[in-house]
């Protein structure tokens, strides 16, 4: 943490002339007016991106974004201001502006002892992944996915290629003394292949990512994304029209838990409970789920796409027990919602930069394997679908109700993988489905690393995960 506070002041304060007593200025000029909380977050970011298509770099990008966001809050209500410009006047002009939430005076005295959380924490390493390859290796690198997918199979017509770094460094002080940095990685590789057979053209892709270097992009990695990808693109050119009905689904592990993270994990993030709008508001310590189905949020996992040593308003983020053997044992909370639910901070206050508010979001979110054979479950299907990956979808927080689209799925009778099928939508609730799962595998797996997700306008990078699940009487929506 130590290290992170030097890089931080390095990058957010020295260059424009600021100290740590000046945020301590600017909150109690904050507090001179009386309210409930109030930060400061300075962030800067920094970011590269590369695309191959037609065996050619065809766009480039490269960005660098600073600036500081400033809140207050009292009862539920938030004041926020941000700015580009970091320097003691736009603080101060932002700071009389949150502070107008209140016009009532106060005598709060903003301290001068420090809380550093997380201390000693490095989930990831402080590097600027950036830097960690140069231009030539990263076009080569493009290049090679390009190339090998094309040899993989005559039918592959298209391959397209990305790849994304971001160096991104963010300081936070807080009224109640905190005083926190991160120094945050990212990286992500993605491959896209498209395959032609008798005038019919499929996609597939894969890819992968987290918080470290692009040397983690080694050959056998890079082979994996590609034969996935390949396979999908081929596997769907043997696809047939779905079957639609009330059937019995089974998932796939890994990335098949975006379904959960929809589905549930939105449900139980704690601005939605206060409020009373989620399906599952007012019911921990209750069954919600069949027994066996335990549901976690990790923040703390190293090295993840969706881990951070902070989080956005400074909390060490946590192992957090949502769902403990179907029954319901908690919210993900920021600090605002905590607050007023009279628990404590979970460490998921989440912001998509310095320009937007934080807000209770999810890190890594994936469900604990069972004891079943993942084989032994796809083969107790008398009649039913088989998804192992999915595109997009969508969830009412109030109802639980989703819609999912698979994007790769196999429809099986009699415990027989018969064809692939295209067209594949899930239809059901949330609460209800989770219910509705009767065979847990052995096989819990973490996605590869390409979470995003959005919630009121923000993006912010997660994970999800879990193991095969068979779940019985989902509503499939099809074209056959």
């Amino acid at each position: 943490m130590h290290r992170h506070l030097a890089t931080a002041r390095e990058l957010l304060l020295e260059p424009f002339g600021l100290a740590e007593r000046d945020l301590d200025n600017t909150l109690a000029m904050i507090a001179s007016h009386r309210v409930d909380d109030a930060d400061l977050f300075f962030q800067y970011t920094r970011a590269e991106g590369w695309s191959l298509e037609e065996g050619i770099v065809k766009t480039g990008s490269f960005s660098i974004d600073q600036g500081v966001g400033v809140r207050a809050v009292t009862g539920e209500r938030t004041a926020f201001a941000y700015s580009d410009d970091i320097s003691p006047r736009s603080l101060a002009d932002a700071a009389r502006t949150v502070r107008a939430i209140s016009t009532a005076a106060s005598d709060a005295r903003v301290g001068h002892s420090r809380r550093v959380p997380g201390h000693g924490r490095a989930l990831y390493a402080p590097i600027d992944p950036i830097a960690t390859l140069d231009s030539g290796a990263k076009v080569a690198l493009l290049e090679k996915l390009e190339q090998r997918a094309r040899a993989k199979d005559p039918r592959v017509v298209q391959v397209m290629a990305g790849l994304a770094s971001e160096y991104d460094v963010v300081l936070v002080a807080r009224l109640d003394g905190t005083l926190a940095a991160d120094v945050r990685p990212l990286v992500r590789l993605s491959v896209t292949v498209v395959a032609e057979h008798q005038g019919r053209r499929e996609i597939g892709s894969s890819g992968g990512g987290g918080r470290f270097g692009l040397p983690h992009f080694d050959d056998a990695l890079v082979a994996r994304y590609v034969d996935e990808a390949v396979a999908a693109a081929l596997t769907n050119l043997e696809s047939r029209p779905a079957p639609a009905g009330e059937m019995t689904v089974v998932l796939g592990p890994g990335w098949p838990g975006v379904l959960l993270h929809e589905a549930v994990g939105h449900g139980l993030e704690g601005d939605f409970n206060r409020k009373g709008s989620s399906a599952f508001s007012g019911r921990i310590g209750q069954r919600v789920a069949a027994k066996g189905v335990t549901v976690l949020d990790d923040g703390t996992i190293a090295d993840r796409r969706g881990s951070l040593n902070i989080d956005d308003e400074g909390h060490a983020t946590q192992r957090n027990v949502l769902i403990e053997d179907g029954i319901l044992r908690g919210y993900l909370q920021d600090a605002l919602n905590a607050r007023l639910m009279k628990v404590g901070p979970t460490g998921n206050a989440r912001r998509e930069s310095y320009a937007h508010i934080p807000m209770p979001r999810m890190t890594n979110t994936y469900m604990l394997g069972g004891d079943q054979d993942p084989r032994e479950i796809v083969a107790s299907i008398k009649k039913g679908l088989y998804a192992t990956n999915f595109g997009g979808g969508q969830v009412d927080i109030t109802s639980g109700k989703f819609v999912f689209s698979a994007s790769e799925a196999y429809w099986v009778e009699n415990g027989k993988i018969q064809y692939p099928v295209k067209g594949a939508t899930i239809i059901g609730s949330g609460p209800e489905s989770l219910k509705k799962i009767s065979m847990i595998g052995n096989d819990m797996r973490l996605d590869s690393g390409v979470g995003t997700c959005g919630k009121e306008g923000q993006s912010v990078p997660v994970g999800v995960g879990q193991p095969t699940l068979r779940i019985d009487g989902l509503t499939v929506g099809g074209t056959g």
